[in-house]
């Protein structure tokens, strides 16, 4: 690992089987802050043939990747962050990817596929799409804050994997790119879960030994129930992380879903939703205030989401609650 990423470039066969358009010069991304604040992303050439989107949770970036046009392109990444790719949708006439540590593929066509890049591996690839693919890439802090504690994450030697699929990695990961997709529209606390989940699931691919979790049989403490319940109610407006919660019961996030889920019923994330939706209802017995400004106050920035997530849990519109009352 201690060639730099443009010498391994420069020491390995081309990637195109027949001459391809000169690229600029390639420099390695920066090296990723241990809370991300400077983003690596995988590079591509032409860059302006691609459309990114990304969202940041702790020791998590999420970004999905459009090609916009029919152009011949190369990608290109290393850094000390792993890397997972979900292809949702990627044909290509020709081309090769490499992942270091493994030999490289000419698989044309790769949709539902997964890869899995070690932090400090080599990534690069070329192609003459067939299709304007679509792909996600899930950025992931070795020692980041969502990793639970007794997975000893950090420490783990993972293998590079090329073009796997696995059904619960997938879901996974589609459930975290909806997060990029629609902003808002869940708590952030459902976004870090999904997180540390997934890198739970990058344990069990690995292969590596069972996974040593301590099982909670009695769920939360009645301290630590009382505390999180409180910190919520006061806080019912707010997006509040996993980890400030799991923080006040002296857990690791994803002990703390399981105890939190065992001791009140449902996870967290829908626990903090629930409690928004009861705030809203007491708000609306006073006449004096809009639906618009209710959605506010409980921590909605749009009335139409505050209206769907109320009806989804109640079966009926604000409006009509607020009728039902007379």
């Amino acid at each position: 690992m201690a060639r730099s990423a443009e010498a391994t470039f420069n020491q390995t066969a081309p990637l195109f089987r027949t001459p391809a358009p000169p690229i600029s010069e390639y420099h390695p991304p920066a090296r990723v802050h241990p809370n991300f604040e400077n983003r690596s992303m995988v590079n591509y050439s032409p860059s302006e043939i691609v459309r990114r989107r990304s969202a940041a949770w702790s020791g998590l970036i999420v970004e999905t990747v459009e090609i916009m046009r029919h152009n011949p392109f190369e990608y290109r990444f290393r850094a000390p962050c792993h890397l997972l790719i979900a292809a949702e949708l990627a044909e290509r006439h020709d081309g090769e990817t490499f992942v270091e540590g493994l030999p490289r593929s000419s698989l044309r066509n790769f949709t539902g596929k997964l890869t899995f890049v070690p932090a400090g591996r080599d990534f690069r690839g070329s192609q003459k799409p067939r299709t304007l693919n679509r792909t996600t890439y899930f950025y992931i802090d070795p020692r980041g804050p969502l990793a639970d504690p007794v997975l000893r994450f950090g420490e783990i030697e993972f293998r590079p994997r090329l073009f796997f699929c696995d059904h619960d990695l997938w879901q996974t990961a589609l459930k975290l790119k909806s997060q990029v997709e629609n902003p808002g529209a869940m708590l952030r606390q459902y976004a870090e879960a999904l997180g540390t989940l997934l890198t739970h699931e990058l344990v069990r691919i690995n292969g590596d030994a069972a996974l040593r979790e301590t099982v909670t049989r009695g769920g939360l403490a009645s301290w630590q129930r009382k505390q999180v319940a409180a910190y919520i109610e006061e806080h019912v407006a707010d997006d509040i992380p996993l980890g400030t919660l799991a923080e006040l019961a002296r857990l690791s996030p994803w002990h703390f879903s399981r105890s939190f889920k065992q001791s009140f019923g449902v996870p967290p994330h829908k626990y903090h939703a629930c409690r928004r939706i009861e705030r809203a209802k007491q708000l609306l017995a006073n006449r004096e205030l809009s639906i618009t400004a209710i959605a506010f106050e409980v921590g909605f920035s749009e009335t139409s989401t505050f209206t769907a997530a109320f009806h989804r849990l109640t079966g009926q519109s604000p409006s009509n609650y607020r009728r039902n009352l007379d």
